[in-house]
């Protein structure tokens, strides 16, 4: 494939739209579909009878990525006497405008996520629903399912409790200027325009830390992994970025699992069944161990988080140029999060990583359909109603989540590639500065420590392992496929320095 004078963006949205069909992915609305998004004109509105609270007049706020416009939830917290603090989540009543068996609801059910690739988001459902409609705007009144944790001093909570509310967002926040304020840069515009939301930020940001504090006690994983965002100027592309974790990103992050924690545990004692969101006892926690004795840490013989993350810690500080590359070993080692079907009363299998036993995805209905279905389960509770999925429908939605969540990652991956050789066909024949990530009989795989880009090293890869510093050279790449190929150089002398 000749890309040199074509553009880039157009590039990859074709092998994006090609990628999705391959992985069974629907990259486009039905016709059924649209029409019935012809005939939602407005935002939901509460029907007389229902009990909805109106919680207009607190400080909500969204935090998000930079571009992101489908938001999902708001957060607000209040300061409680005896060093409580109450803190809410409020997550977009989705459910309200997209009904279980419609034509829309199909195609989220088909896909079942949104899709975020290099050159194109394909969402879960149509943005003038995801981004409009059903997100949580600024300055627009929203229906709401609430989610009230009481937590103490500690971040443990107290007391929880979920209710339908009509919410406002009082200022659409970014990760990345909010952390730099939190870690003492200036305050966001945004945040100085409302009167009381720094000092609410900021208790926000303490009850976060408390919350993931507590986490890691009982053995909650410190992982990292580099994830690369292209940057286009216009139609080409120019970089690719790294996104890095920060204390905006976390303060979410802990916000969220607590609610999905709340929400699992109301369902069960609401007798309903629920989708849990489980990460099991690592099968190959053999390979965890002999890992960790490559850095001469003893780790015990059955899996044990809190000792794994002990030493995941003592590594990044050792050694936080390979820390990534470590992670994404550990993350592969544990295996991938899957969907399960729970009962009510069942004993549950918990989340491994997070190190909490009771999850359900809830707080993103706007683009990961198992907590649609979770929205659907709480309304059914919260109006006291019987389950509006039986055990076995959720069994068999459970299992599609898992396989479509692949098949999604699949396709952002693919595509990511094909944005990476993209990046560096213009470069074949420079020099590199790399890493071995990867050395296994299939193939040595390289990462570039100037670009977020991983290769394969094709020449010279004889008595490299994992962690080993090397010098390569670009030999070539293959767009399409998104291929990008390596050679060790000759002057290279591999020296291990992952280990510390």
């Amino acid at each position: 494939m000749n890309t040199s004078n074509q553009h880039h963006h157009a590039i990859l949205q074709g092998l994006a739209h090609r990628a999705m069909l391959e992985r069974g992915l629907l990259p486009d609305f039905s016709a059924a579909a649209l029409a019935e998004l012809d005939r939602i004109q407005s935002p939901a509105v509460a029907t007389d009878g229902e009990l909805v609270r109106d919680l207009t007049h607190r400080l909500w706020v969204s935090i998000d990525n930079d571009d992101s416009r489908d938001l999902d939830q708001l957060t607000v917290a209040e300061a409680l006497p005896i060093n409580k603090i109450k803190l809410l989540v409020a997550i977009a009543d989705v459910d309200a405008l997209v009904k279980n068996g419609s034509a829309i609801d199909a195609h989220a059910r088909h896909n079942t996520t949104s899709v975020y690739t290099a050159a194109e988001i394909f969402p879960m459902l149509p943005e003038k629903l995801s981004t409009d409609l059903t997100s949580l705007n600024i300055d627009e009144d929203r229906l709401a399912i609430v989610v009230e944790m009481v937590l103490g001093a500690d971040g443990s909570l107290l007391d929880s409790e979920i209710y339908r509310a009509r919410v406002r967002n009082h200022a659409q926040l970014a990760y990345d200027s909010v952390a730099a304020w939190l870690e003492g840069g200036d305050v966001p515009e945004a945040v100085a325009a409302v009167n009381g939301l720094a000092e609410n930020l900021r208790l926000q940001d303490r009850i976060a830390q408390k919350m993931r504090n507590l986490r890691h006690v009982h053995g909650a994983l410190s992982l990292e992994t580099i994830e690369a965002k292209p940057v286009f100027d216009g139609e080409q592309l120019r970089d690719l970025q790294v996104e890095e974790k920060n204390r905006a990103k976390n303060l979410i992050e802990d916000c969220m699992i607590a609610a999905n924690g709340v929400t699992a545990r109301y369902l069960a004692s609401k007798n309903l069944p629920s989708i849990r969101r489980v990460v099991r006892t690592p099968k190959r926690w053999d390979r965890i161990v002999e890992l960790a004795a490559g850095y001469e840490h003893k780790l015990p013989a059955v899996p044990n988080a809190k000792a794994l993350d002990e030493f995941l810690i003592q590594a990044r500080a050792a050694a936080p140029l390979q820390f990534p590359d470590l992670s994404l070993a550990v993350i592969k080692l544990l295996g991938a999060g899957e969907y399960m079907a729970e009962l009510p009363g069942s004993t549950p299998s918990g989340h491994f990583g997070l190190a909490v036993k009771d999850y359900a995805h809830s707080t993103a209905p706007n683009r990961r359909y198992s907590d649609l279905i979770t929205q659907r389960l709480l309304k059914a509770a919260l109006a006291c109603r019987g389950a509006p999925y039986t055990y076995a429908e959720l069994t068999a939605l459970a299992q599609q989540l898992t396989t479509e969540e692949d098949a999604a990652n699949k396709v952002e991956r693919q595509v990511a590639k094909s944005a990476a050789a993209l990046l560096l066909e213009a470069r074949v024949g420079e020099q590199f500065d790399a890493i071995v990530t990867g050395a296994a009989d299939k193939g040595t795989w390289v990462r570039l420590l100037t670009v977020p880009v991983e290769g394969k090293l094709i020449h010279g890869f004889e008595g490299l392992d994992v962690g080993d510093r090397l010098r390569v050279q670009l030999t070539s790449t293959n767009v399409e496929r998104g291929f990008i190929d390596f050679t060790r150089t000759s002057s290279s002398e591999a020296s291990e320095v992952l280990k510390p």
